[in-house]
């Protein structure tokens, strides 16, 4: 196993998260002193190689893959493009659960969507519907997502308490469903 693309592998599932490094020496059955030798070689070349995009940070006791600076026209360019004007369906979902349950982490985003959302909220935060709110007390200090005055713009909102209560949604969604259920029970007995 190739420990440096092992260790990029790995911060790149991790997202903006990072992993501690004795996070990552346990992930690669190594000594903490062996997990920081292949970081500071992955961080060299990173910084040697004019071909690579990203870089190798360390924010607090964690690790965690960033872009380059020198890149950093092309990604705005990137989150205000016509081509990501829409956002996708787990972006929207991860928006809907930070709004709703503010402040959060990724990972009880993630335990709520039950999918990873690192890609989600990377693009949410390059497009200033959400931002850090804070760091969590405890092991790691996971940031804390909440939304972002653009994101209030955005939808027109004054204050978060003028969003749709949940109830309300899951009455619609409900009514919605029995309609297409009634409909398709219609048809089917119209067709015997």
């Amino acid at each position: 196993m190739d420990e440096l693309a092992a260790i990029e592998a790995l911060l790149f599932v991790a997202g903006d998260e990072g992993m501690s490094l004795e996070e990552i020496s346990t992930m690669l059955e190594c000594s903490t002193q062996q997990a920081y030798q292949f970081l500071m070689r992955l961080q060299k070349e990173y910084e040697a190689s004019t071909a690579r995009g990203l870089m190798l940070l360390e924010v607090g006791n964690h690790y965690q893959l960033a872009t380059k600076k020198e890149y950093a026209d092309v990604i705005k360019k990137y989150a205000v493009s016509p081509l990501t004007t829409n956002l996708s369906q787990a972006a929207l979902e991860t928006l809907a659960i930070i709004a709703y349950k503010q402040p959060l982490t990724r990972m009880e985003i993630d335990e709520i969507r039950g999918v990873q959302t690192s890609g989600a909220l990377q693009k949410l935060t390059l497009r200033g519907l959400i931002e850090p709110k804070g760091r969590v007390d405890g092991p790691g200090r996971a940031i804390l997502y909440g939304t972002s005055e653009y994101f209030m713009d955005y939808f027109g909102l004054k204050d978060l308490k003028e969003l749709p209560k949940i109830t309300e949604l899951e009455t619609e969604n409900n009514e919605k469903e029995s309609d297409l259920f009634f409909e398709r029970f219609n048809q089917q007995f119209d067709n015997e």
